[in-house]
């Protein structure tokens, strides 16, 4: 581990699908760069690993990757399955090596469980028991999502509270972990909705309007399909393991359904707001009719003072 007075500190920018993340996190790059300092991001978002899928998972493209160095993304195929603990032993590393070397590291990403485990050490979930997986897999089919979380409800509600009532595979995931002996007690204390970092660090947590942030994300999802997404995805569909398929819009382009697309996303900027607002230490900052360059002089302004 780093000594916790290394700096500089971390930045962290989190928030939904679509807000504009990542030029956000360049141009934060750029103030600091003409201030002197040597930023790198480090990306934490779940399927951005995939090389494959470029479009699809809305990687920073070439220009954007010119103006700041991007780490962890693309480094894995599709056909690789890929976990949580696994990212999170890389972004330690890149961490640690960016501030061993004297240089800011951004870490940016919209998916909360990845951005939690990069940022702190994490009681991850054992590796699960085939039997058990395949017996709840089961159940799934023979009893219905709505039975299983109502189970995990009633086993561990503090735990169903952070899982998505219509998210089969984290709800058995839950539910297997618990049959492992991962009580609730031991999910609570493990560091999720602390503000413990390992390094020091600054949080920030993007949000905006609503309707200007659906409105965004349809027009996201126009541009993806527009720059070759559907033809991205029927590439990578003979090679695409169980993870990578789990990418948002993965199976709705492959059924060349931008609409079912377009509800799908939506809903997951809803639920990446609902884990914004259980981030402990975060500083909340709504983007609402505001320039990237104004966003980004007030996170740089809170991390050099």
């Amino acid at each position: 581990m780093v000594a916790a007075q290394l700096q500089p500190a971390v930045i962290a920018i989190f928030g939904p699908t679509g807000i504009g993340k990542t030029e956000i996190a360049i141009r934060v790059a750029e103030m600091l760069r003409a201030a002197g300092e040597d930023p790198v991001a480090v990306s934490v978002d779940s399927m951005q690993v995939y090389r494959e899928l470029p479009i699809l998972t809305g990687v920073a493209d070439a220009e954007q990757r010119s103006r700041l160095e991007h780490r962890l993304i693309g480094h894995v195929s599709v056909a690789d399955n890929y976990d949580v603990a696994t990212h999170a032993r890389l972004a330690h590393a890149e961490i640690d090596g960016l501030l061993n070397a004297g240089r800011r590291p951004i870490v940016v990403g919209g998916t909360g469980l990845y951005l939690r485990a990069s940022l702190t050490e994490l009681d991850l979930l054992p590796a699960p028991n085939p039997e058990t997986r395949e017996r709840l897999s089961i159940e799934l089919q023979q009893d219905g999502q709505e039975t299983l979380y109502a189970r995990l409800e009633a086993m561990a509600p503090d735990i169903a509270s952070t899982i998505d009532a219509n998210d089969p595979r984290r709800t058995i995931r839950a539910l297997e972990a618990l049959e492992q002996g991962v009580s609730a007690t031991d999910r609570s204390e493990n560091k999720l909705w602390t503000e413990d970092t390992r390094v020091p660090t600054k949080l920030f947590a993007l949000v905006m309007d609503r309707d200007e942030l659906y409105s965004r994300v349809e027009t996201r999802v126009d541009l993806m399909v527009a720059a070759g997404a559907e033809q991205e995805v029927r590439g990578a569909e003979s090679l695409a393991g169980k993870t990578a398929r789990q990418a948002l819009g993965f199976e709705e382009l492959l059924a060349g359904d931008v609409e079912r697309m377009k509800t799908n996303t939506r809903r997951y900027a809803k639920r990446q707001l609902t884990w914004l607002r259980k981030l402990a230490g975060a500083t909340e900052i709504d983007v609402t009719g505001r320039s990237g360059d104004d966003v980004a002089a007030e996170i740089v302004a809170a991390v050099t003072d």
